[in-house]
């Protein structure tokens, strides 16, 4: 790596060399056994003699700074004050300062400490990723010229994967979709960007469910939209409630975040009738529909919409791995040059050599069969953690039935969001994480109750966790 030194305007300059050499290994930037630049080739680079390199270097040899020996070149010896776990004079925090709204959003906290009993949300099992077909998946298309070519690629996304999804939604979901209304996003975070950025103007209003995925709420918020929490009851998003003048609706229809409760035929009809009567389009969040343990699959909006008002939104978070940031959006005609738009000028595209793999993944079947082993698993994981709550949580939770996706969700009989916050500390304590249904409220009261993921969690892990947690309900 080049190490920058700047001679402009200085006069000495082999004075101004050594120094700023020097400076760099003091503050550790340059630590020991770093290898400098040979001489000629730093003077020409420099634009000066050799021989004012090479006065530098013997000063800094000479002070102890660097070692020259013949046929090795010449190394950093000396241990700046980073180097020794020092730090540098910090910079001052500057003048300039961000909208008030990021003042109001958090970084997630969950890239620390992992408990052993983790009933976290959203996260597949990473031991149940087929790592051993992927790496031949991924050294195939290393060796495809799409690829390889070195050049971009389209900003909807490789056709091939495209084409892979129409086909599996198609199949698995009933959303029939052409590949050219297919845009490949980074996961589903930036699907809902994009349609943000597609139909909102700030001071727009966008409908949520409440309590619901909060993501996408900060999202909205950030980008100058007035978002608006929509209760929801037993059979999902409460139309009534919606505000007139709502852009679109943010919806998880299959199997609601974080209640899992699924909407019913009547509710989507309904949701459907509004948004032609308000001109208002649908985002409908379909992230882990895969997963079902019962009862017959409902419709999606999507396929239900005869208008062109539902923009369907997928990942493969919760089937492959969050770290492959893959997930899609499909919209209707009217609106999918401009979302291929909005993907370019947010980030060109989507990483192509991971495009081409999933297509080959998911065209030679490989998606399918790995889908299912998944589904046996955490349907025996979905079972027991139901079985746990019916039989040892009965007096203090009321389980919300639930036969689709990757998390179950109980309501509090008698504590408080207060006493929850402090069995949520003692569960910690006690190497037990869960996520707190108080945390999902948009504008509405928080409830108390738990929501318990067992995407990420053992399924040999699970009844002692559980153990675990319902002693911290007896305090």
């Amino acid at each position: 790596m080049e190490f920058h030194i700047n001679l402009i305007g200085r006069k000495n300059l082999s004075v101004e060399i050594y120094r700023q050499l020097r400076r760099a290994i003091l503050d550790g930037v340059l630590g020991p056994g770093h290898l400098l630049p040979p001489s000629r080739e730093l003077a020409r680079r420099l634009s000066v003699s050799r021989t004012t390199v090479t006065v530098a270097y013997d000063r800094l040899a000479g002070e102890g700074y660097v070692t020259s020996r013949v046929g090795a070149g010449t190394t950093v010896s000396f241990r700046g004050r980073a180097a020794s776990g020092d730090r540098r004079k910090p910079k001052p925090p500057g003048v300039l300062r961000p909208r008030p709204v990021w003042e109001s959003i958090r970084l997630p906290g969950a890239f620390g400490h992992a408990p052993r009993f983790a009933f976290v949300t959203g996260m597949p099992d990473a031991s149940l990723f087929p790592h051993q077909t992927w790496r031949r998946l991924i050294a195939r298309e290393l060796r495809s010229p799409q690829v390889s070519g070195g050049a971009y690629g389209d900003a909807a996304g490789h056709p091939d994967l495209r084409k892979a999804i129409a086909r599996h939604i198609a199949i698995s979901r009933g959303v029939e979709t052409s590949p050219d209304d297919i845009t490949i996003t980074n996961g589903t975070q930036q699907a809902l960007d994009i349609m943000a950025r597609v139909m909102l103007a700030p001071g727009d209003a966008v409908a949520v469910e409440d309590p619901g995925y909060q993501p996408p709420t900060r999202l909205f918020r950030s980008l100058g939209a007035r978002v608006v929490g929509v209760p929801v009851d037993a059979e999902g998003l409460v139309v009534d409630a919606l505000p007139r003048n709502a852009r679109f609706v943010y919806v998880t229809p299959s199997h609601q975040y974080p209640l899992g409760v699924t909407m019913s035929m009547p509710r989507r009809g309904a949701l459907l009738n509004w948004a032609d009567r308000a001109n208002a389009a649908i985002i409908e969040d379909d992230y882990d529909s895969e997963f079902r343990f019962g009862g017959r699959p409902m419709e999606p909006l999507h396929t239900l919409d005869t208008t062109g008002r539902v923009v369907y939104v997928g990942s493969f978070s919760k089937t492959m791995l969050p770290s492959l940031r893959l997930g899609f959006v499909a919209t209707p005609p009217s609106l999918s040059i401009a979302a291929h738009k909005a993907k370019h000028v947010t980030d060109w595209h989507t990483n192509m050599l991971v495009q081409a793999a999933l297509a080959r993944f998911i065209d030679e079947g490989d998606f399918a069969r790995h889908v299912r082993k998944l589904g046996s698993i955490y349907r025996a994981r979905h079972e027991l953690i139901i079985k746990i709550l019916d039989r040892d949580f009965a007096d203090c939770l009321e389980g919300i039935p639930s036969t689709v996706g990757l998390h179950v969700t109980a309501r509090s009989r008698d504590a408080s969001v207060e006493d929850m916050s402090s069995i949520g500390r003692r569960a910690f304590d006690e190497e037990v994480a869960f996520h707190r249904l108080s945390h999902f409220a948009i504008d509405g009261p928080r409830q108390p109750g738990v929501v318990l993921g067992y995407g990420a969690i053992a399924t040999q892990d699970i009844e002692e966790g559980l153990r675990r947690l319902r002693a911290c309900f007896d305090g």
